[in-house]
């Protein structure tokens, strides 16, 4: 390492038991198993998707955790969307998060829910949970429900991207004592180092690791998110209901960005937003997932960030690693 890691990337490494302050993202659906583990065999810690893990790359979930478990003894980390749009679905997750307790996981990053009970059950395992958030009451929220610290999702990330800039996101939440990991816009070690040098503990990549050996994405995909320049990356509402980062290709012109005037009528009542927004969940998780493995490219629906700038190859997740890691500012 060319440069000696700040006093908080030192710390967030001693506590989440890696060699290096980087976490693999969560993604769905490019968080493939090989993926995740290779993160974490590379020195930072690979978050698995239960959807993803499960509905895209077809593993039962508890043996997908020891595939991964078989292709690297580095800890690993499992995301948790906890808002409660079903019982079912809260069931489901509950019983992942227990899985993965089992199975020895230790870090949990949450999402898009109060994560006290998360929190509970993690930390009388001894484990830690750090939680997705956009600004400064989401940030109260998390912290008033127990997490140990927050994945700061700014601008620049690939798909539900904050409001903020990674600088404007840090200068808000840093007061709150609690350690900060930026998501969003890291592809290169000039933005890791940078994100260090601000004062955040850690840097979360997506769309850096899309373009790895080891990601199942297609062909198509990973070429693109290689030839892409910032100004192509765009907000799409019509993935999810709200804005999502997205790569503006043919299919992505031809269909537009925004949604009508019902489905926003819809989101905005207290009632049918939730239907809406399971509408949408199943319309993307289907989607996204045959775009994503199309090697055809015919299904251009892409997520990705504004890192897209700095990634020109393909490599391996040691290879990024080392590259962000060895390179100096």
């Amino acid at each position: 390492m060319n440069r000696e890691l700040p006093p908080a990337a030192k710390a967030f490494c001693e506590q989440v038991g890696i060699r290096y302050p980087v976490i693999g993202g969560p993604m769905y659906p490019c968080s493939n198993p090989e993926l995740t583990a290779a993160v974490s065999a590379a020195g930072g810690i690979g978050i698995l998707q239960p959807i993803s893990l499960t509905y895209v790359h077809g593993h039962e979930y508890r043996e997908g955790i020891r595939l991964m478990r078989s292709l690297t003894d580095q800890p690993l980390g499992m995301n948790a969307l906890i808002e409660k749009s079903s019982k079912k679905y809260h069931q489901r997750m509950s019983e992942w998060i227990d899985i993965a307790l089992e199975e020895g996981i230790r870090f949990f990053v949450t999402s898009l829910g109060k994560p006290d009970w998360v929190a509970e059950r993690v930390h009388a395992a001894g484990g830690l949970v750090y939680h997705d958030v956009t600004e400064l009451k989401w940030a109260k929220i998390g912290l008033d429900n127990g997490v140990d610290g927050l994945i700061c999702v700014n601008n620049r990330a690939g798909g539900h991207a904050g409001p903020q800039s990674m600088q404007q996101i840090y200068g808000e939440l840093h007061a709150l004592g609690a350690p900060l990991v930026c998501a969003g816009g890291i592809g290169e070690a000039q933005d890791f180092w940078h994100a260090l040098d601000t004062g955040y503990a850690a840097c979360q990549l997506g769309t850096r690791f899309i373009a790895s050996s080891e990601c199942r994405a297609s062909a198509a995909y990973k070429q693109a998110v290689i030839t892409a320049e910032e100004s192509d990356i765009v907000l799409s509402e019509r993935v999810t209901g709200i804005p999502v980062s997205v790569i503006n290709t043919d299919f992505i012109k031809r269909s537009g960005t925004r949604i009508g005037w019902f489905s926003r009528w819809m989101l905005k009542g207290n009632k049918t937003k939730h239907w809406m927004r399971t509408f949408y969940a199943l319309k993307s998780i289907w989607q996204l997932k045959h775009s994503s493995l199309d090697e055809k490219g015919e299904k251009d629906y892409w997520q990705a960030g504004k890192s897209v700038s700095g990634i020109d190859s393909i490599e391996s997740c040691e290879t990024i690693m080392q590259q962000l890691i060895n390179e100096k500012a």
